[in-house]
C-alpha cells in the first residue's frame, strides 16, 4: 500500500491544502462550514481525506451530483492510498456499489444520501456529509440538505455539515447554514484565452462545433472538450468528425447513457502521440479531470427538464447556459496547462446570460419529494432549511397525484399504500404500478418496465417499450445484469401474487398514467391523450398505425408533445377501465359551425364511442358554440357593423384609458365567453343564427354599470361638425379618426378631441371628398400648411370658399353663392 507521506507530496501542490487546517477547525467548531474553492483546487479528492485523518471518527459521506463524477472521486482517493475502490474509499449508486465494512469514506450520488437519511434518520455512524458541486443544485441535493440539517438539529448535533462548491451564492447558503463559517481557498487553474466565434443564426449547432473542431485540431496543440446539449447533437457532431481528422485524432462521446468502460475511456488521457476529441454534454462540467485537455469548445447550450404541472409532463428543454456553467465549463482547458476557450456565441451576448442556473426544485415533478417529506413526517415542505421553497402549483400537482395513487390521505400524511410505494426507489408512478402488477402476478416484469423508464438506454432508444422489454431481458451486459438485480429486489419488496395470463405492458403501464391513455386522431401517428392533449409519432414509426397507446414519456407542446416512449393497447383492456363515462353531450361542428347533441361513451377526453341524437337547444347549446369559439377562434363569427362598432370603441377605451375598461381583443373576448356570449345565445344552435342584437347586447353587459353611461361621452359615435353636421368617428384603427371636409371645419380654433383630451386624427378632404391632408393639431394646420394646401385647392375647386385665415371663417358645406 501506498504510504500517506507519498500520498502527500503527490498532492501538496493542489491549493486547497493551504485552507485544510482552517478547514478542519471550522467544523471542529461550529460543527458547519462552506467550502468555496475553483475548479482544479483539490477540494474532491483532499478534503475527504484530510477528514479521514484529521477529522472526528466514522464515516464520511461524499455527494456527488453524477455517477460519473462519484466513481471517478472513489477511484481517484483510492489510488492515493494505494487501494482498489471498496477498500477505505468505497462508492454508492443506483447500479453500482463498492463498499465493505472497512470502508471510511462513501462517495454517493445525492439521491442515495436522501434514502440513507430517510432509513436512518440519526445517520448511525457517519461522523460527515459533504455536499461536493452543491452550485448544481439538484433536488435531491436541496432535498439531503435539509434533511442533514434537520437531523443536526434534532437527533445529532455532533453530525459535521460541509457544503463545497466552485460557483455559488456563498453568503447565502452559510446564512442557511446558520451562519457557518465560509473557507475560501484559490484554484491551481493555468491561464485560459477565451475567444469567441457567434454561431450563425441558421447554421446547426453539430456543424458549427465539427468545423471548430476541425480548425482547432489544425492551428492548435492537445486534446479537445466540445461541449453539446444532448446526446443526439453529440452523436450528429461524431458523424460529421468521422473521418475528416488525423488519424492520430481519437472522436469519444461523453454523456449518462454510456457504459461505465465507455465513461472510462473517454476521461482517460490520450495515448502518448495521439490527441482526442470528447464531445460531452455538461455531465464533464464538474468533478472529473480529462488529462491533456487544452482546449474547450463551447456551444453554450444545455438540456434542462421543465416540469409542467397541469399536464404532469416533464420535457426537456435546450436552453442557454448560465455565465457560472460557462465559466466552469472554460476552467476545463487551464487545469493541466495554459488553454484556450471557444465560445461559439458573440461575445456581447456573454453579459446576458443567467448567472447561474435556476434550481431543479423550481422546475421539477415534486411528487417524489413530497412522498418524501410525509415520511419524514413533514406536510409543510416550510418546516425544513430548503435554499428555496418548491412551488405551490407543483406541490399541489404532486399532492393530487399521490392522493390518485392513494399514497396521501386526505390530511395529506402517508398511507400504508404510500409507504410501500415508497420503498420500492422508484418515482411514485412507477411503484405503483409495479405494485399492482404484483397482485395479478407480474412484479417482476413491471420492475424491468419500470428500470426502461428510469435508466436511459436499457433495452435501445426505440420508442415502444414492448420491444425494448423484449431486448433489454436478452442483454447481458454489466449494465443490464445489474438493472435487472435491481428489478428483481424491488419485485420482491412488491411482493408478487400468482399470474393469471401473460403479462401486458401497456396495461401495466395503464396503472401508472392513466391520463395518457391514447387514441388515434386525424392522420397517422397523431394521439389525443385522456387529459386532452395531443401527442403524435412520425408517420414511418411502427406504432404509428396503432389504435391505443398509452404514452410513458413525451416532450415538447402540450398541442404536439413528441412520443418518446409508449406501449400499444388493446380496446379491450380500455373497455375495462373504471373511469369510463356515458353521458349526452353537445359538441360544436366546424365543418358546419353548428351544434350536434350526441350519446357517448368518454374515458377523459377520449371518445370511446357516439351516436347522434335530437339537436339541442337552450344553455347547452350555447355552452356549446362558445366552446368552438374557443378552439377555434372568435374569426368564426362576423361582428355586424354595429356590434363591430361598438367593440372598437370599448377597445380604444381599455387602450387609453385601461381597466376597468373590459379588454375586448380577440384574446379578451374568448377568456371571458361566458360573461358575453354564452348567456345571449339561448336558443341558438349555429352561428350564422347570432344577431347582432345579441352582440352588441353582450359587448354591453361587460361594461360596469358607471362605465356605461361614460361610453357616448367618452368615445362618441360622431363627432358634431360646426356646420351642425354629425359625422362617424372611426375606432377600427390605433387612435380615432374623423374622416371631414375641410370647409366644414372653418372657424374652429381649437383641435376637437375625446376621452378628456385624446385628439382626433383628422383625415381633411376635398370638396370631391378626397384625402388632402391629415393633422392632430388644426391650429397649427390653419397657421402652417394651409396656405400651400388652400393655393392648390383654389386651382382646383374655384367655385369654393378658400379663405386665408379659416379660423376666422364661416364653417360651410356649400359652394360660394353664384355673383360670388
Amino acid at each position: 500500500m501506498q504510504d500517506r507521506a507519498n500520498m502527500k507530496d503527490e498532492t501538496k501542490a493542489l491549493p486547497v491544502t493551504a485552507v485544510l487546517e482552517p478547514l478542519t477547525a471550522a467544523l471542529k467548531s461550529h460543527g458547519r462550514a462552506v467550502l468555496s474553492a475553483p475548479p482544479g483546487a483539490g477540494k474532491t479528492t483532499l478534503v475527504p481525506l484530510h477528514l479521514l485523518e484529521r477529522g472526528p471518527p466514522g464515516r464520511i459521506i461524499l455527494l456527488e451530483p453524477r455517477r460519473l463524477a462519484a466513481r471517478a472521486s472513489a477511484f481517484r482517493m483510492a489510488s492515493l492510498l494505494g487501494e482498489e475502490p471498496g477498500g477505505t474509499v468505497g462508492y454508492r449508486m443506483r447500479l453500482d456499489t463498492k463498499v465493505s465494512a472497512k470502508t471510511r469514506i462513501e462517495v454517493v450520488t445525492e439521491g442515495v444520501f436522501a434514502r440513507m437519511a430517510l432509513e436512518d434518520p440519526e445517520l448511525s455512524g457517519i461522523s460527515t456529509v459533504i455536499f461536493d458541486e452543491f452550485h448544481e443544485r439538484s433536488l435531491d441535493a436541496d432535498f439531503g440538505l435539509a434533511l442533514a440539517l434537520d437531523i443536526r438539529a434534532g437527533l445529532r448535533e455532533d453530525l459535521q455539515v460541509l457544503v463545497m462548491s466552485a460557483t455559488l451564492d456563498v453568503a447565502r447558503i452559510a446564512a442557511l447554514l446558520g451562519d457557518a463559517p465560509v473557507i475560501e481557498s484559490k484554484g491551481r487553474a493555468y491561464p485560459v484565452e477565451i475567444r469567441y466565434q457567434a454561431r450563425p443564426p441558421q447554421a446547426r449547432i453539430e456543424d458549427s462545433v465539427a468545423d471548430a473542431v476541425r480548425a482547432m485540431l489544425a492551428t492548435e496543440e492537445g486534446s479537445i472538450l466540445a461541449f453539446l446539449p444532448g446526446q443526439a447533437e453529440i452523436r450528429r457532431t461524431a458523424e460529421r468528425l468521422e473521418g475528416r481528422v488525423g488519424d492520430d485524432t481519437d472522436i469519444a462521446p461523453l454523456y449518462g447513457n454510456l457504459t461505465r468502460a465507455e465513461q472510462d475511456a473517454a476521461i482517460k488521457p490520450a495515448p502518448a502521440g495521439r490527441r482526442k476529441v470528447v464531445l460531452a454534454t455538461s455531465i464533464a462540467e464538474t468533478s472529473i479531470t480529462i488529462d491533456g485537455v487544452t482546449i474547450i469548445i463551447d456551444s453554450g447550450l444545455q438540456r434542462q427538464p421543465a416540469y409542467e404541472p397541469a399536464t404532469g409532463i416533464t420535457r426537456l428543454e435546450t436552453v442557454k447556459v448560465s455565465r457560472a456553467a460557462a465559466d466552469q465549463r472554460a476552467g476545463r482547458a487551464g487545469r493541466t496547462a495554459p488553454g484556450i476557450a471557444l465560445r461559439l456565441w458573440h461575445e456581447g451576448q456573454t453579459a446576458a446570460l443567467a448567472p447561474f442556473s435556476p434550481p431543479e426544485i423550481m422546475k421539477s415533478d415534486l411528487s417524489g419529494l413530497v412522498l418524501d417529506l410525509a415520511h419524514w413526517g413533514v406536510t409543510d415542505p416550510a418546516q425544513l432549511a430548503f435554499p428555496d421553497q418548491p412551488p405551490a402549483p407543483a406541490l399541489a400537482e404532486a399532492r393530487k397525484l399521490l392522493k390518485s395513487l392513494g399514497a396521501l390521505g386526505e390530511d395529506d400524511r402517508l398511507t400504508e399504500t404510500g409507504e410501500r410505494i415508497r420503498a420500492l426507489s422508484l418515482p411514485p408512478r412507477l411503484a405503483a404500478m409495479v405494485i399492482k402488477a404484483g397482485r395479478e402476478g407480474h412484479a417482476r416484469d413491471a420492475a424491468r418496465l419500470a428500470m426502461l423508464m428510469s435508466e436511459q438506454g436499457l433495452g435501445g432508444t426505440g420508442i415502444d417499450l414492448s420491444e425494448r422489454l423484449r431486448r433489454f431481458a436478452a442483454d447481458r451486459s454489466p449494465r443490464a445484469e445489474a438493472a435487472r438485480g435491481l428489478a428483481d429486489r424491488i419485485a420482491k419488496a412488491a411482493g408478487d401474487g400468482r399470474a393469471d395470463g401473460p403479462f401486458d405492458p401497456g396495461e401495466a403501464l395503464i396503472h401508472a398514467f392513466p391520463d395518457r391513455i391514447a387514441m388515434a386522431r386525424g392522420g397517422r401517428g397523431r394521439y389525443l391523450m385522456a387529459n386532452g392533449r395531443g401527442a403524435e409519432l412520425a408517420e414511418d414509426d411502427p406504432l404509428a398505425g396503432q389504435d391505443f397507446l398509452v404514452i410513458a414519456d413525451l416532450t415538447g407542446s402540450a398541442a404536439r408533445g413528441r412520443i418518446l416512449a409508449a406501449c400499444p393497447l388493446a380496446r379491450a383492456v380500455i373497455e375495462a377501465q373504471p373511469g369510463i363515462e356515458t353521458l349526452e353531450e353537445c359538441v360544436f361542428d366546424r365543418d358546419s359551425l353548428s351544434v350536434r347533441a350526441r350519446h357517448v361513451r368518454r374515458l377523459g377526453a377520449l371518445v370511446l364511442s357516439e351516436r347522434a341524437v335530437k339537436r339541442p337547444a337552450g344553455e347547452q347549446a350555447a355552452g356549446a358554440l362558445a366552446e368552438g369559439l374557443r378552439e377555434h377562434g372568435l374569426a368564426l363569427i362576423a361582428f355586424p357593423k354595429e356590434a363591430a362598432h361598438l367593440r372598437e370603441r370599448i377597445g380604444f377605451l381599455h387602450r387609453k384609458l385601461g381597466p376597468p375598461w373590459p379588454d375586448v381583443s380577440d384574446d379578451g373576448l374568448l377568456d371571458s365567453l361566458d360573461a358575453w356570449f354564452t348567456p345571449f345565445q339561448t336558443g341558438q344552435t349555429s352561428l350564422a343564427a347570432v344577431t347582432s342584437k345579441s352582440l352588441t347586447d353582450g359587448l354591453k353587459s361587460l361594461l360596469p354599470y358607471p362605465l356605461a353611461a361614460d361610453l357616448d361621452r367618452l368615445a362618441p359615435t360622431h363627432f358634431t361638425a360646426p356646420t351642425g353636421d354629425r359625422l362617424p368617428i372611426r375606432y377600427d384603427g390605433d387612435e380615432p379618426v374623423l374622416s371631414i371636409r375641410v370647409q366644414m371645419l372653418y372657424g374652429l380654433k381649437v383641435h376637437p378631441t375625446i376621452a378628456g383630451g385624446v385628439p382626433l386624427l383628422l383625415e381633411l378632404t376635398s370638396p370631391a371628398g378626397r384625402p388632402i391632408q391629415t393633422t392632430r393639431d388644426l391650429p397649427g394646420f390653419w397657421a402652417g400648411s394651409w396656405k400651400d394646401v388652400r393655393a392648390d385647392m383654389r386651382g382646383r375647386y374655384p367655385k369654393h370658399l378658400w379663405p386665408e385665415n379659416p379660423a376666422e371663417a364661416e364653417a360651410t358645406r356649400r359652394a360660394k353663392p353664384r355673383g360670388t
